[in-house]
């Protein structure tokens, strides 16, 4: 796997968290069941995993 810098690290964060708050507020537009709503719920579950394997990479970087 390719070693990444703490800044990259830490703008990939910035990013993951900007995608994480903008798929929450457009999932409560759509009811749940409905295509829209599950597939931000996919998205969301992916978003969350990459937010803290980023946060651990950047644990690992900073010790």
């Amino acid at each position: 796997m390719k070693e990444y810098t703490s800044e990259e690290l830490t703008e990939a964060l910035r990013a993951i968290n900007s995608i994480i708050g903008k798929c929450e507020k457009a999932q409560e537009k759509f009811p749940e069941g409905n295509t829209h709503h599950t597939l931000l719920r996919n998205r969301l579950k992916a978003m969350y995993i990459s937010k803290e394997l980023i946060t651990d990479a950047i644990s690992k970087n900073n010790n």
